[in-house]
């Protein structure tokens, strides 16, 4: 039996998957908490990091986002008042 097996046999698998974003505008630790916590209020994210200076948005999900999530993290960061500038290349 492998690490991921419950001692009933069955296997429980989480998959994480973590998509990098660009924000502008995240120039203190007040922009970082206000981003951090609107991008992280949606329930399809699993963790959110916020980089200060960079606007490096790095989100965890459990599964592969599409082009809905990406709309939705877009929506919620202009709300909150930063500038979403999409995904970082890998």
């Amino acid at each position: 039996m492998s690490n991921c097996c419950s001692t009933d046999g069955s296997c429980h698998t989480t998959a994480e998957i973590t998509t990098v974003y660009q924000v502008g505008g995240v120039g203190s630790a007040h922009c970082q908490g206000v981003v951090t916590k609107a991008v992280g209020g949606l329930a399809e994210i699993t963790t959110v990091e916020v980089e200060i200076g960079t606007g490096l948005v790095t989100v965890t999900t459990a599964a592969e986002p599409d082009e809905a999530l990406d709309a939705l993290i877009a929506k919620t960061v202009d709300e909150a008042g930063y500038d979403f500038a999409g995904r970082v290349a890998a």
